[in-house]
């Protein structure tokens, strides 16, 4: 496929709930370079709404967010900027 996105990260927060999905997918993309891309996988449907909606609020960008089984999303994040001093 021509459209796979590829992560240079994957984080797997199956079975955590918000706001640790959030917290843990911030900490995650904090350690990253700008421009590299973060895979986001959670069973938790609020954190498949919750989780891109933050990062977008912090400024990275959401490139896909799909559902890849019937309780399980794949997030993907790009590093567009870098934490606020």
């Amino acid at each position: 496929m021509s459209d796979q996105i590829k992560a240079d990260k994957t984080l797997d927060i199956k079975g955590q709930v918000c706001p640790y999905t959030f917290v843990r997918s911030k900490l995650a993309i904090e350690k990253m370079s700008l421009g590299e891309v973060l895979e986001i996988i959670t069973d938790h449907r609020p954190a498949s709404e919750n989780v891109p909606k933050s990062m977008e609020n912090e400024g990275q960008k959401v490139l896909k967010i799909e559902q890849t089984a019937e309780k399980e999303w794949r997030i993907l994040v790009r590093k567009d900027r870098e934490k606020k001093k």
